[in-house]
């Protein structure tokens, strides 16, 4: 255990840093090439501060543990409903392209969803718990499934389906882990996804979009520009890559490089070596994170360690899908690697209950020195 938090650390604080280094490379290309009037060193400094905040969260989750995060689940999860609420508010959340998803406090945005991630799953995990297994009916599932439902409906209108895809694959990770018998989730949903997908494959605006995600070409001013020149910059990387501080396509070509594509330049100026460096030490840190689930002594780590590890690992997943074009953009960054506040701090949160786990069974283990 000791080894499995040593290498959590080390792995995590070296993606950190690496995505540091692209940061700065992305977003001080784009202001020399357009000539701004702010400083090339801005978004670095931003992201610092996210992670010095994030450090801070991460320390207070560690010291109480992460049996009180799960004992208070139920007032953050209402506290953090009320701040999805105010994304919404005109004057109050912030729009970006589009989306109300930030709340924007002296310079700083914040986006609430970023928590709920790991929120809803621990609410779910308090609740369970509290039951016996033959206590645990349909009926109190699907009460715990409505209450978690509002959340989740207010990320929809935000809009922001990338999250809700993220939390929705997560408790069904988590209803595998509690063994909630399979006629409660598993075959409704596979009604549901039979009927649904029948009558989406009928809209002509589905299928035009599933069109542009096979083809992006044929709509490079729109929604394939983006997978397009991610495309081109990972593929003129070669096996060594430009350089770093050497990518072209940050120059205006691809639009907000430092955010959901970011790799993208990265495999640019790193080449296929740099990509499957950093594919390793994504690997290496889900290992860890799931080889302390897998040996906490209670349930409730078991359960909480493995969604959080579950979460950071299948966010990475989706966004390297994306950027090599194997899967549909869906608006998720890169975890501890792209620019975003709200994701660094949530996600070092999600580390932080890790370590919690980690620490939790190393007290409860007993002394095999005497």
């Amino acid at each position: 255990m000791e080894i499995s938090r040593i290498l959590l650390f080390l792995t995590s604080t070296a993606i950190f840093a690496l995505g540091l280094v692209m940061i700065f490379s992305t977003t001080s290309a784009e202001i020399m090439d357009h000539e701004l009037d702010q400083s090339t060193h801005q978004a670095l400094v931003k992201q610092i501060c996210y992670a010095c905040a994030g450090l801070v969260i991460a320390w207070g989750i560690i010291k109480a543990g992460y049996q009180r995060l799960i004992e208070y689940s139920p007032f953050l999860l209402g506290l953090f409903t009320v701040l999805l609420v105010c994304t919404l508010i005109p004057g109050v959340g912030r729009e970006v392209n589009g989306s109300r998803r930030w709340i924007s406090i002296a310079g700083f945005s914040f986006q609430p969803s970023e928590f709920v991630k790991y929120l809803i799953p621990i609410y779910f995990i308090r609740h369970f718990l509290a039951y016996k297994s033959e206590e645990f009916t349909f009926k109190c599932f699907i009460r715990l499934i409505a209450i978690m439902a509002v959340p989740m409906a207010l990320i929809l209108i935000e809009p922001n389906n990338g999250t809700v895809l993220v939390i929705g694959m997560t408790l069904l990770a988590l209803f595998l882990l509690a063994r909630v018998p399979l006629r409660y989730w598993a075959w409704p949903l596979l009604a549901f996804t039979l009927v649904v997908g029948t009558f989406a494959s009928q809209l002509p605006y589905v299928a035009a979009r599933l069109k542009v995600y096979m083809h992006p070409e044929l709509d490079l001013k729109g929604k394939g520009h983006q997978p397009y020149q991610a495309k081109i910059a990972a593929g003129s990387g070669g096996m060594f890559g430009r350089g770093p501080g050497n990518s072209l396509q940050k120059l205006s070509y691809l639009p907000e490089a430092q955010n959901d594509y970011i790799v993208a330049i990265y495999a640019e100026e790193f080449g296929f070596l740099g990509i499957a460096g950093l594919v390793g030490l994504y690997l290496l840190l889900a290992s860890q994170g799931f080889s302390i689930a897998y040996h906490c002594l209670d349930r409730a780590g078991f359960y909480v360690a493995g969604c959080a590890i579950f979460l950071i690992s299948f966010q990475a997943f989706l966004n390297f899908g994306v950027v090599s074009g194997l899967l549909p953009s869906t608006g998720l960054n890169l975890p501890l690697f792209s620019q975003g506040g709200s994701s660094l701090m949530a996600n070092i949160t999600g580390l932080a209950i890790l370590m919690s786990v980690a620490y939790g069974t190393k007290e409860a283990q007993p002394d095999k020195t005497g």
